[in-house]
């Protein structure tokens, strides 16, 4: 490898969404940093197979009320 051109490998403390954490290396931080995750394979959709129902009905007819005369002449 050459020298000079890699960033620093050390050692960081991740921190899962239920509180378990574990050691590892990464170029993230500084040596001893920790990484506190949001999202994870033990709380993911994609990992967990639970999906979290939206209320995209509410959020549509709530930009529409907001936004809805944008663009619209006022007739005076």
């Amino acid at each position: 490898m050459k020298s000079g051109i890699h960033p620093d490998y050390h050692e960081i403390t991740v921190i899962m969404t239920d509180g378990t954490e574990y050691k590892t290396r990464s170029c993230y931080g500084t040596p001893g940093a920790t990484l506190r995750l949001d999202v994870d394979p033990k709380s993911h959709p994609a990992w967990t197979g639970v999906q979290r129902m939206l209320d995209t009905g509410g959020q549509v007819a709530k930009f529409n009320k907001k936004f809805g005369g944008l663009g619209q002449r006022k007739k005076g």
